[in-house]
């Protein structure tokens, strides 16, 4: 199945106390290019977030963003600062009694003070987060790859529909080289008719000549290969396994048959019609650049 390399998938669930949010988008790129954003604690997933999602992408720039908040605190330790907190209450005791105020000191007016409280983080298990963010990276895995496939589906009908115009324009070619040898043949009759005022003219000579001509703008192995890849190209359209690069290679070999037809055949006509060909192969080029 034909993916495209442009897809996004998200996923987001409460797991053990946390809401897990994570993300995946991406664009074309040549090869697979992975990149992540993670809370700096959790840095450690990094690794196997890539790890997996690595056995279902073969191409594209990847990019996956993760969101962890802790509902309930559990990534936190919070302890009375008590040598602060009774520093504090001395202070403010000596200071009343030699200003002689009244003690009404209270804990809600203590906690206010600056460095009261010790937050500490708490050392959690790496498995055991993993095992909370990995299903969800796997459930945003596949609405990934859902839309992967269905930019795919679009991708293919739009090639399939360009390479039926190739395959025409081809058989255009193929049904106008012999009639172009039959028109070389009828030109230089006339041609040495004309020069030597004379019709008794050496047949073999010119079918000698026509033979030359017609081997050196033969295209008839252009246009067979041209076909099998016509036919291979629509092959892997069909197979379930990234084929991205593939396709980009038989589009350079179809490319340098058609370069070679136009190099051979010096006719307007058929001149026309490889500048149509070549247009119609950027159009495929454009789309299968952004096939896995």
């Amino acid at each position: 199945m034909v993916r495209s390399m442009t897809g996004y998938g998200r996923a987001q669930e409460v797991i053990n106390g946390r809401d897990i949010l994570v993300e995946i988008r991406s664009v074309n790129h040549r090869f697979y290019e992975f990149s992540s954003r993670t809370p700096r604690a959790y840095g450690y997933l990094e690794e196997k977030i890539k790890s997996t999602l690595q056995g279902r992408i073969s191409r594209g720039k990847v990019e996956v963003s993760v969101l962890i908040n802790n509902l309930e605190g559990k990534d936190s330790l919070i302890k009375v600062n008590k040598p602060a907190a009774l520093g504090y209450i001395t202070a403010l005791r000596e200071a009343n009694e030699e200003l002689n105020l009244v003690d009404d000191l209270k804990l809600s007016e203590i906690i206010r003070f600056p460095d009261i409280f010790n937050v500490q983080k708490v050392n959690e298990d790496e498995e055991e987060i993993w095992d909370s963010v990995k299903p969800i990276v796997m459930s945003a895995l596949d609405k990934f790859i859902e839309m992967r496939e269905t930019e795919g589906k679009k991708l293919k009908e739009d090639v399939l529909h360009h390479l039926n115009n190739v395959e025409g324009m081809v058989t255009i070619i193929e049904k106008a080289a012999p009639v172009l040898t039959e028109n070389y043949r009828n030109r230089l009759y006339n041609k040495i008719c004309d020069i030597l005022q004379d019709t008794n003219i050496d047949e073999q000579r010119i079918l000698t000549e026509v033979a030359i001509y017609s081997e050196k703008t033969s295209v008839d192995e252009e246009t067979v290969r041209l076909h099998s890849h016509i036919e291979q190209f629509r092959g892997l359209m069909d197979v379930d396994t990234q084929v991205g690069r593939k396709l980009d290679f038989l589009m350079q070999e179809m490319n340098r048959e058609i370069n070679t037809i136009g190099s051979k055949i010096q006719d307007m006509e058929i001149t026309k019609v490889v500048i149509n060909l070549k247009s119609e192969l950027e159009k495929i080029r454009e789309q299968i650049q952004n096939i896995e």
